[in-house]
């Protein structure tokens, strides 16, 4: 059993080493592991379902299509209320990576300063709203921020706090 799991470890470490490998050498992994929360997964998810950003009118489309725009209720008299996310629709390994990676970005926010204008307003909205809340909010603007990265080919810059 003891063997069963040292082989279990190392072939993990060596599946890890290749992707460490393949995101090293492709350069939009490489771009959209600059944005906050996004690992090397994370990176690779977002290239396999925003690798094409034709497919997509805008970042709301792209949201959307990993399941992190609210959905919108109907009532009988014509009421419209808007709910939280569908948590049935979407790529649910991509939002779950995503969702993680955001987690840690909150966790680290809160042991340092912000150093950024997107840290401050998460700072704000963890204050209002509470965790889980503003890391799905920023997951949503994680992935349209991917997708304008990748349509129009830049680098990302976050805007730094004046000094």
């Amino acid at each position: 059993m003891w063997r069963h799991f040292l082989r279990t470890v190392e072939e993990i470490a060596d599946i890890e080493h290749k992707l460490a490998e393949l995101i090293k050498k492709d350069e939009q992994c490489r771009r959209l592991q600059a944005l906050e929360g996004v690992g090397p997964v994370g990176a690779l998810l977002l290239k396999i379902v925003l690798g094409n950003p034709g497919h997509f009118k805008n970042g709301r489309e792209a949201a959307a299509c990993v399941g992190l725009t609210p959905v919108q209720h109907n009532s009988s008299g014509g009421k419209e209320r808007i709910g939280s996310i569908s948590r049935v629709s979407g790529n649910s390994r991509l939002r779950s990576a995503l969702f993680q990676g955001a987690l840690a970005t909150i966790t680290q926010l809160e042991r340092r300063p912000c150093r950024t204008q997107k840290e401050v307003w998460l700072s704000q909205l963890v204050a209002r709203r509470g965790k889980k809340v503003a890391a799905i909010a920023l997951v949503n603007k994680t992935v349209r921020t991917a997708y304008a990265l990748l349509k129009q080919g830049k680098e990302y810059q976050p805007e730094l706090l004046a000094a």
